[in-house]
């Protein structure tokens, strides 16, 4: 069985999330967050907004056991069709229009990921570095591999509109009981 997601105000501080928006089963979404049209956010992650705004744009997906966070000073932000790889984690930092962050890579407080940009998986992006737009980062510490190619740039476009697809099949999904003891 699963379970609903946790969605909660924190005093007058409470989620905005669009209609077309999906928090799938188990998701929390706490406090500050904003939550785009068609975005979505998957099971097991974590937005947590106390101290400043998590907003995630139109056609954002926020892949499972992904954590957004914001500090004081430091919003966490999504720009449209932006791509979180599960596990990934934006603490504070904010990331441009089409960028994917890969599967388990952290974008630390006031990084700056510019638009279309890939952060590979696993890559740590220190407190403060700005990255161009369209090229792919690695490493840890993060750093510029190549720029991207046409070929790089249409997989992230499919990629954000694949989720939004996932997302309607999940919304319509209907749960299956266990089978008898």
């Amino acid at each position: 069985m699963t379970s609903a997601p946790y969605v909660a105000a924190l005093g007058d501080d409470a989620p905005l999330i669009h209609p077309d928006a999906y928090v799938a089963p188990g998701a929390v979404v706490v406090g500050r967050v904003r939550l785009g049209r068609a975005a979505s956010v998957w099971y097991g992650s974590v937005l947590r907004g106390e101290d400043e705004d998590v907003e995630v744009g139109e056609e954002c997906n926020i892949q499972d056991l992904c954590c957004l966070h914001s500090d004081p000073g430091e919003p966490a932000v999504l720009e449209p069709r932006v791509s979180l790889g599960h596990r990934a984690m934006v603490h504070g930092a904010y990331v441009e229009t089409g960028a994917l962050v890969g599967i388990g890579a952290i974008v630390l407080g006031g990084a700056r990921i510019g638009a279309g940009t890939l952060v590979a998986a696993g890559t740590v992006v220190p407190p403060g570095k700005r990255i161009a737009a369209g090229v792919l980062v690695a490493g840890v510490p993060a750093r510029v591999v190549r720029d991207l190619t046409d070929d790089d740039r249409a997989l992230f476009a499919e990629t954000a509109a694949r989720y939004v697809d996932k997302a309607a099949r999940h919304r319509a999904a209907v749960p299956v009981p266990p089978a008898p003891a």
